[in-house]
Order: C-alpha cells, then structure tokens, then sequence
C-alpha cells in the first residue's frame, strides 16, 4: 500500500489508475489506513475493494487453493479502458511487487498500442519500438530499402522505428495515447 501510494503520481502521470482488492473486510482496510497514517504520515491515495467471499479474487485467481483458502498471492493485473486484462503479474507472498517495473510494463502496452507495434526484450521508455512485419512482398522489399537507408533494424522482418512525439507526452500533462 504505502509503495503503491508513493508512485501513485507516477502512475496517474501515464494516465493510469490505482484499485487495491483484498478479501479482508472494509473495517480492516480502514485500520490499514489508519496504522500507516499514523505510523508513516502517509495517506493511502486509492481505492481498496474489500472482497470478502473473495469472489473477484478467485475469478481472477488471486488464491491458490494449494497454499491456503483464504490467502490472496499479490497479483497485479494491467487492465486497459476497455476493460480488456492486458498483464498480469504474480508475485508469491513473501516477494514484494516492483513498482518500476510494473510502471515500465504500463508504459510498454501504452507505446506499443499507439506505435502500432511491439517492444523489445528490455525495452525502456523512449527507446525504440519494433515495426510490424511486412504483410506484403511489396511491403517487404519497401522494409528492406527503409532498413538499408536508415539502418535501423536486422532484417525486413525486424525493424525499429523511435516513438512519435505523441505517443511519448511529458510529465507536465501533454496528452498521450
């Protein structure tokens, strides 16, 4: 809660909200609350859903029956304004979640859907992104030609091309997809 809280403005800056679910009950989520404002001066900036039949946590198979029947693993699930789950990410109990690379991952689905392609294997913001394969044997030659000129990909089947200016936005609210 509290490292969720302190990138809670990172993450609206991409345009992205915050939603906690636990099975606990609302008086616990509220004592939570409580106890870290208390103890750390920090107010928890989101939403908590208290689940307590646990029946989104087990559509969404947040508990595994093999360990417990009651305890949630902590799942992190990326779902978009279509309400598609686009990432899910599953920490075990006792591994806590890396915000970095949950932020990273956001901002992966978000470049690659304005793009109109995909990221590389350690792909960061602001480095290139993979352009579709040619679908075409036009569209190829027309690949090779454009790799040769810029040299910017390995083969017509694996090019590179830099994020638009409107796919990457700024911290100071500039739109973006």
């Amino acid at each position: 809660m509290i490292a969720f809280t302190r990138a809670h403005t990172y993450f609206k800056e991409i345009n992205t909200e915050l939603l906690g679910l636990s099975v606990d009950s609302n008086s616990s989520h509220l004592a939570w609350v409580y106890d870290i404002y208390c103890r750390t001066g920090i107010k928890v900036s989101f939403p908590i859903i208290a689940d307590r039949n646990a029946l989104i946590a087990r559509r969404y198979g947040m508990i595994s029956n093999e360990m417990s029947t009651t305890e949630t693993v902590r799942n992190v699930y990326i779902i978009d304004d279509k309400q598609i789950v686009r990432t899910i990410l599953i920490y075990p109990m006792n591994v806590g979640r890396f915000i970095p690379e949950i932020l990273r991952t956001v901002k992966a689905l978000q470049m690659a859907d304005c793009m109109g392609g995909a990221t590389a294997a350690n792909w960061m913001p602001n480095q290139p992104v993979i352009v579709p394969s040619p679908q075409t044997y036009n569209e190829l030659e027309e690949r090779v030609e454009y790799i040769n000129k810029n040299r910017n990909g390995i083969n017509w089947y694996l090019s590179f091309k830099q994020p638009s200016k409107k796919c990457i936005g700024d911290s100071a609210g500039e739109e973006k997809c």
